[in-house]
């Protein structure tokens, strides 16, 4: 898929270093597998939805191995009128219980740069998961610097208790920021936390935002069974954390054809949405 993932230029550019392999994704991991083993850090571009298919081959061959290896997983998230087949919205899930894995969300088209940047520079697998389309036409910084690893962005915080602490996963991220500035409108007022690392969290602000907050909420364009917003809950759990959480994501079924926009509104991932429980549940909580 060398025009679906971006890759056509790179490979006019430097037909040594590009290798197609067909729709073949299990070969694919393998390959590269076994390119990491001789030395090399090899990048494995493939849809999100795709890549379920070489599950086993990023298990025993990449991680089990803890090869230096950069998985870009396309086409993350709800992708539209492809439909069904191609959301790619398990990867968080069927990922994030490997050993060795490491999985990014970048929030904007310079940080997926800046990720990139510090993955291929780590001794270890790293899947880096984006959305289908455009950018949010944010500036390109010209000279990529490494992102601090397993470090979340704190965008917004309340000085003392917070009503709410949103920690929010790439495209999720925009949203939860338009999401706050809602709720401020009714005078409930959150922290923003664009956590970047679904795997390693950074659990100290984490810990410390939901400490000082009345309600946790978590987004992810991703089933909820097993991805970001079960990783937070663990993480609380296991700091004896007892705060109420609200999560925001996939439900348990197949999303099906139609535009992007309408999939979100279907799901409940839309800043109306998520202010609509908020205040509900905050109001209920003061009533």
């Amino acid at each position: 898929m060398p025009s679906g993932t971006g890759l056509k230029l790179f490979s006019e550019i430097f037909p040594q270093r590009f290798f197609d392999v067909g729709i073949a994704e299990e070969h694919a991991i393998t390959l590269s597998a076994g390119m990491a083993a001789g030395g090399l850090h090899p990048v494995v571009a493939i849809y999100s939805t795709f890549a379920q298919r070489a599950y086993d081959q990023i298990l025993h061959d990449v991680c089990l191995q803890n090869l230096p290896l950069t998985l870009c997983l396309d086409r993350a998230g709800l992708v539209g009128e492809d439909g069904a087949t191609h959301h790619g919205v398990f990867d968080l899930s069927y990922l994030r219980n490997i050993p060795n894995m490491n999985i990014l969300a970048p929030k904007d088209e310079n940080e997926l740069r800046q990720m990139f940047f510090a993955a291929v520079n780590k001794d270890f697998p790293v899947a880096i998961r984006y959305p289908r389309g455009s950018g949010l036409g944010v500036k390109i910084i010209d000279n990529p610097q490494p992102l601090p690893w397993g470090k979340a962005e704190v965008i917004s915080k309340v000085s003392g208790e917070a009503d709410v602490s949103i920690f929010a996963v790439g495209t999720m991220v925009e949203v939860a920021k338009e999401a706050a500035d809602l709720l401020k409108v009714s005078r409930i007022y959150a922290n923003v936390v664009n956590c970047r690392f679904i795997k390693p969290l950074d659990k100290n602000i984490i810990s410390e935002l939901a400490k000082s907050s009345k309600l946790v909420v978590t987004c992810e364009e991703n089933v909820l069974a097993g991805g970001f917003g079960s990783a937070v809950t663990e993480l609380l759990a296991d700091s004896n954390i007892v705060k109420p959480i609200m999560r925001f994501g996939i439900g348990d079924n197949f999303v099906e054809h139609g535009p992007r926009a309408e999939l979100l509104t279907l799901c409940g991932l839309t800043a109306e949405n998520m202010v609509d429980k908020i205040r509900n549940w905050i109001f209920n909580i003061h009533n």
